[in-house]
């Protein structure tokens, strides 16, 4: 069985169509051109609805696609934080209690001669000889000061040794800097060293040093 042949087209006809169609009479034009002017309206249709409300709406969803990503990400970020707040708040409050531990352990201004006395005392008892115990300038820092104390003392290395003990036993930090020891012609040893004692600074203290440092910022800007 033959396939019915197809039609064919005579495009000088369908161009004559075009030549002889009249504008104000658009129910009398041939098929073709109505086809055509039909297709060529629903193509300006979606450009023109491209152009002038799809784009914007286009790029109004993308934006809204990348805020929803940006959210979900924060939203895991901050279950995965509140899972660990207990573990997060634990080790806040053992850092807290770790701080306030070493807080103690420094003596504030008007505890700082009682524990100058305390070492001069250390020294004493060990049978040591003070040549020289004398307090320098106080180096503040952040939130504590630094008090540095040069002494020079005399007696035995192993009263030496039992001193730095005893300086190491006191309930207020204190260390022991630059130590040097040399002899003397009587056979006892003369030590040089560096005792630093360290003390927080009080809240008024404390200000004035933010001042300075937001101060030394401007004048630096």
């Amino acid at each position: 069985m033959k396939k019915p042949a197809l039609p064919s087209m005579n495009f000088q006809e369908i161009i004559d169509d075009f030549r002889r169609l009249n504008p104000n009479d658009v129910g009398t034009w041939p098929i073709v051109p109505r086809v055509a002017v039909l297709v060529g309206l629903f193509a300006g249709l979606i450009v023109a609805g491209w152009w002038f409300i799809w784009q914007d709406q286009w790029a109004a969803l993308e934006a809204k696609q990348a805020e929803e990503i940006a959210l979900k990400e924060d939203f895991l970020n901050k279950k995965r934080q509140a899972v660990n707040l207990d573990l997060y708040l634990q080790q806040l409050n053992e850092i807290d209690r770790s701080f306030g531990t070493l807080l103690k352990q420094l003596p504030n201004k008007a505890e700082v001669e009682a524990l100058l006395v305390e070492i001069n005392q250390a020294g004493m008892g060990r049978g040591l000889q003070f040549e020289l115990f004398k307090p320098g300038q106080e180096q503040v820092r952040d939130f504590y000061a630094e008090l540095p104390i040069s002494v020079k003392l005399v007696g035995s290395y192993h009263d030496f040794g039992a001193f730095a003990g005893d300086v190491g036993r006191l309930s207020r930090i204190v260390t022991l800097n630059n130590i040097s020891i040399t002899s003397q012609k009587d056979g006892l040893l003369v030590m040089d060293a560096i005792t630093k004692t360290f003390r927080y600074l009080d809240e008024e203290e404390i200000a004035r040093q933010r001042k300075a440092a937001q101060d030394a910022k401007k004048g630096r800007g």
